[in-house]
């Protein structure tokens, strides 16, 4: 690979960081080429790209964010390969411990996340990022607890015998 294909990878990838909202970084070391793709596979059913690359060219990338990624350095030793997603933020981490129970070894391991450019660093993360909720899930509680005091009110008011009818029309006959 010559030093113009270097560059022009770290480039690709940097635009791939940037166009992906979440991504993971693990380390699948140790499966075998059948074990990977059907890695591979499963990522790609939950639409999570799965790509290798070396260290150096994930942290050079990683550099040209205008997010700081220093803590993640330290993660960016051995096998790495970085899981992709636009928007289900814990679809990766799904998937790493679903195929974490049928792998006698407990691979692939879990090395950092960046989460809207929040980082996740270490193994115990993975469960908090397997239970967090997406923006969507959030806005539609936020929604459901906003329209919780109104329907209150208006099962109350259209109950009619009920005293919340007869505060109301108490207040609307007061001068």
């Amino acid at each position: 690979m010559t030093r113009n294909d270097k560059g022009q990878l770290i480039i690709d990838l940097t635009e791939k960081f940037k166009d992906n909202n979440h991504f993971y970084i693990t380390d699948t070391s140790g499966l075998s080429v059948a074990e990977i793709n059907k890695f591979r596979g499963m990522c790609y059913k939950e639409g999570v790209e799965y790509k290798v690359f070396k260290n150096t060219f994930i942290k050079r990338a990683l550099d040209n964010l205008d997010t700081d990624y220093s803590s993640m350095q330290a993660t960016l030793k051995g096998f790495s390969g970085v899981m992709f997603v636009k928007e289900n933020g814990k679809a990766p981490a799904k998937i790493i411990q679903k195929y974490r129970k049928e792998d006698a070894d407990g691979r692939p391991y879990f090395k950092a996340a960046s989460i809207n450019t929040d980082i996740f660093i270490g193994e115990d993360q993975l469960v908090t990022l397997s239970v967090l909720k997406s923006k969507t899930e959030l806005i539609g509680e936020v929604i459901t607890l906003l329209q919780s005091p109104a329907t209150n009110v208006l099962s109350a008011l259209q109950s009619g015998g009920g005293k919340l009818a007869g505060i109301m029309k108490t207040l609307s006959e007061r001068q």
